[in-house]
């Protein structure tokens, strides 16, 4: 296990890999474990980092510090103490808010970003997630499958109050939109088959910005990366592959792709 002390409080993270950094925030069940497959995939060409953010994992308990606005400077915080520079960010659920929050206040800190099951509007967060127990919400959203009752093994150690806090601050932040006007290239990724979190709108009701794409995972709920962890880790890599500034739409012209991903 790897460590760092921010402000005298444990912040535990896992790293595999050499090249650009990517950094993998997990949501509100579960982990960085959950991200392994997925890491492991990404340190073939970049050094992949999982963390674990305050209330979560084995990193500190401190109820002072679970808003998404602290969990955003536990990130800046342990970049610059690791003296990690621009970074690629995976985030999902309450990680990809806190990524577009730090998009949003340090974006010439990231390179690109892919969005993961990640609420663009309050209303998007099933009210459950607010009102039941951790065992309720590993039920409600894992598998039976021996591969996700391993992923999800840390779920039991949350604090149930990171959990809350983290979607009360959401409420008026206006994320998205503050996201949208970074330009920053975002990969936006949803299961189709999610009970917690509200896909957008497949309508074209929610108009996105050229240098942001959306994805629908027919076969995935709320974890894509433990339901279709081939899928998913074949559109991580090729999202993180593309080059510097260009946007994740240019992966939909590409008829390799649309046949891998499907």
């Amino acid at each position: 296990m790897s460590a760092i002390l921010l402000e005298g409080q444990i912040v535990h993270y896992e790293v595999l890999g050499r090249g650009r950094p990517t950094i993998f925030l997990h949501g509100w069940v579960g982990s960085w474990r959950y991200w392994i497959a997925s890491m492991q995939v990404a340190s073939t060409s970049f050094r992949a980092y999982g963390l674990d953010l305050w209330g979560f994992g084995e990193s500190a308990h401190d109820p002072m510090r679970y808003t998404i606005d602290q969990q955003t400077d536990l990130l800046s915080r342990f970049l610059d103490e690791m003296g990690i520079g621009k970074v690629a960010l995976v985030g999902h659920g309450l990680g990809a808010l806190v990524g577009f929050n730090f998009c949003s206040r340090w974006p010439q800190s990231v390179d690109r970003m892919m969005a993961v099951n990640c609420p663009l509007y309050y209303d998007s967060i099933n009210a459950r997630m607010r009102t039941s127990s951790l065992p309720e919400l590993v039920s409600w959203l894992g598998s039976k499958a021996p591969e996700a009752v391993t992923a999800l093994a840390d779920a039991s150690k949350a604090d149930p109050q990171a959990i809350t806090d983290s979607i009360s601050s959401f409420q008026s932040n206006g994320l998205f939109g503050k996201m949208r006007d970074t330009q920053i290239p975002c990969l936006l990724v949803h299961g189709q088959n999610d009970p917690a979190i509200s896909a957008p709108l497949a309508d074209n009701s929610i108009s996105l910005p050229h240098m942001m794409q959306h994805v629908m995972l027919d076969g995935s709920g709320h974890f894509p990366m433990i339901d279709e962890t081939a899928r998913f880790n074949r559109l991580l890599t090729d999202f993180l592959a593309l080059d510097s500034g260009v946007s994740p739409r240019e992966l939909q012209h590409k008829d390799e792709w649309k046949r891998r991903v499907r």
